[in-house]
């Protein structure tokens, strides 16, 4: 059967699973989404306020399910829209198909209206890009783009397509999705040296990141953790990986990680990094990062091993692959020593716990927490409630806190939030962001509202660019420039002009009682919390500082 190009790029998405996309129309364009009207029984698409807003859409559908999310976009400006959200999911390894539409092959380097080479901007942020000027490439350049997003570690793929060659006709021949590529692993003599640096150590300690989270290995992770008595920490990448409540979990690791954490990695004498890239937001100074432990890294990428710090030994590998064939390897273990050391760090970690104020996002969280069940999504914009955040969620789900780490994207949390929302309705959706970050994208509101969406968005008022403003008033003498813009926003007017419904609190009597009308709301809901700018994300290890540089006051 013969379908315009356009079809066929909807037909495609179909066979791969897709029942949602996120977009904005436009002039080169308007063939795909003149086919989408006809395909709108099958595909969902929600148009967002701004392109960016849709890219991030599709990154938190696709943190939230596993699937690879797709977004729509036009040329030129649309395009290049789109280009914050694929760096998004670029730096934290997420399953994401952007199509962009561009002019026709015939006005291609002529400067045409809205004619941008987006393929060629995208390159270094992608894991790949196909420019399809001929129908004849179409089919094969769109089930790769899958293919390659979801093999490995995951990423972003680009796929644009001129005008003509979406109004163009071709024989459409169905297919399955394509095989993935298959995985590396570990050999047995890999494993069994491996199991041999855990049997044998005294201080040990799990590292695992956004990798063993991607691979979804939880019940072998927790297996390993039960079996050697290992306490592991994360990074933020893979919050809800293991319980909060799990009594061998440090919590987050790194510069405004848990002192548990930090402590036990600085001591160890072996850690095992699962999945994870040893980011400068963990380990701060290279040199003095667990001195005195074996260290071993598995990844799927080879190009993160001994980048950032040198490992003893190494495993290019699946994550859960090499957790299933190491378990049978491992003996039975105590470590009554090193667990009483931790439980003097963990008591120490109560000194930086949240104090006597009475508004404190630590405190504020918790209330959420405690008023939400197990299922609840948590998503974050980036910043200090993005940090208190990632501290006081109860963490108990994978897949359930989503949040920009690795480019640190101001203004991610309501696309993302809103991409949640679409993949699970009957979940209950919150969304924690900051002034400062929400002034970036809040006319994704209007998304919401019209989506009809309950999403919760808790809004930390402190008026400052607050961890900026941090980071001035520790090392920069308070000479504080451009981080207090003294915005005089009301968020509870502005959640009322889209439709939305909106509070301003300023005690936590008054969250509370906001927070619970919230949630028999049905539409989207603002809360604007008033707190003090000087309150700090603590602890806190300066940049390239050691566990020893940490600051707790």
């Amino acid at each position: 059967m013969k379908k315009t190009g356009a079809q066929m790029i909807l037909e495609i998405l179909m066979e791969h699973g897709v029942d949602t996309v996120f977009g904005y129309p436009g002039g080169a364009a308007l063939n795909v989404y003149d086919a989408l009207y006809e395909y709108q029984d099958r595909i969902k698409h929600i148009l967002t306020a701004h392109e960016q807003g849709a890219s991030h859409a599709a990154d938190g559908y696709a943190r939230a399910t596993g699937k690879t999310g797709v977004v729509f976009a036009t040329s030129g400006p649309g395009a290049t829209n789109l280009v914050t959200g694929i760096a998004t999911a670029y730096m934290d390894s997420i399953p994401m198909v952007a199509i962009t539409s561009n002019v026709a092959d015939s006005l291609i380097g002529r400067d045409a209206f809205q004619e941008i080479y987006i393929t060629g901007i995208t390159m270094p942020i992608t894991k790949h890009n196909f420019f399809v000027n001929r129908i004849e490439d179409l089919a094969d350049a769109m089930r790769e783009a899958f293919r390659i997003a979801q093999s490995g570690r995951k990423g972003p793929v680009l796929v644009d397509v001129t005008k003509d060659v979406t109004a163009a006709m071709i024989e459409y021949v169905p297919a399955k999705p394509l095989p993935l590529k298959e995985m590396p692993k570990a050999t047995d003599e890999e494993l069994k040296q491996v199991a041999a640096a855990i049997n044998q150590a005294k201080c040990p300690v799990l590292y695992f990141g956004g990798g063993a989270a991607s691979r979804q290995a939880e019940k072998e992770l927790h297996a390993l953790m039960e079996t050697a008595d290992i306490p592991a920490a994360h990074t933020m990448m893979a919050a809800g990986l293991v319980p909060h409540d799990d009594e061998r979990s440090l919590g987050m690791i790194g510069m405004h990680g848990s002192v548990t954490a930090n402590q036990a990695l600085f001591h160890a004498d072996m850690v095992l990094a699962l999945g994870t890239r040893f980011s400068d937001r963990v380990a701060l100074n290279i040199e003095k990062f667990s001195p005195g432990a074996v260290k071993i890294q598995v990844d799927i990428d080879p190009c993160e091993i001994n980048k950032n710090v040198p490992v003893d030994q190494y495993i290019v590998g699946d994550v859960k692959d090499f957790l299933e064939r190491l378990l049978p390897l491992i003996e039975q273990k105590e470590h009554p020593e090193w667990r009483a050391r931790i439980a003097e760090w963990q008591e120490q970690q109560e000194k930086v716990a949240y104090r006597s104020e009475s508004l404190h996002p630590g405190r504020l969280i918790r209330d959420v927490c405690d008023m939400t069940d197990k299922e609840t999504v948590y998503v974050t914009d980036v910043g200090q409630h993005q940090m208190w955040a990632a501290q006081y969620v109860k963490h108990s789900k994978t897949r359930h806190f989503l949040t920009s780490g690795g480019l640190g994207t101001m203004g991610y949390g309501y696309g993302a939030a809103i991409g949640a929302q679409a993949a699970y309705p009957e979940k209950r959706v919150i969304h924690f962001t900051g002034d400062a970050s929400f002034h970036m994208n809040m006319n994704e509101a209007c998304t919401a509202v019209s989506q009809e969406m309950p999403i919760i968005t808790i809004i930390f008022d402190n008026k400052v660019l607050g961890m900026v403003y941090q980071w001035q008033t520790a090392f920069y003498g308070r000479r504080y420039a451009s981080t207090t813009p003294e915005r005089k926003t009301d968020f509870a007017k502005v959640a009322e002009g889209f439709g939305a419904k909106g509070y301003h609190v300023s005690t936590e009597e008054d969250f509370k009682k906001a927070f619970a009308e919230a949630l028999q709301e049905k539409g989207p809901v603002w809360i604007t919390c008033d707190i003090t700018r000087d309150l700090k994300v603590l602890p806190m290890i300066p940049n390239g500082g050691t566990v020893e540089d940490m600051i707790l006051e």
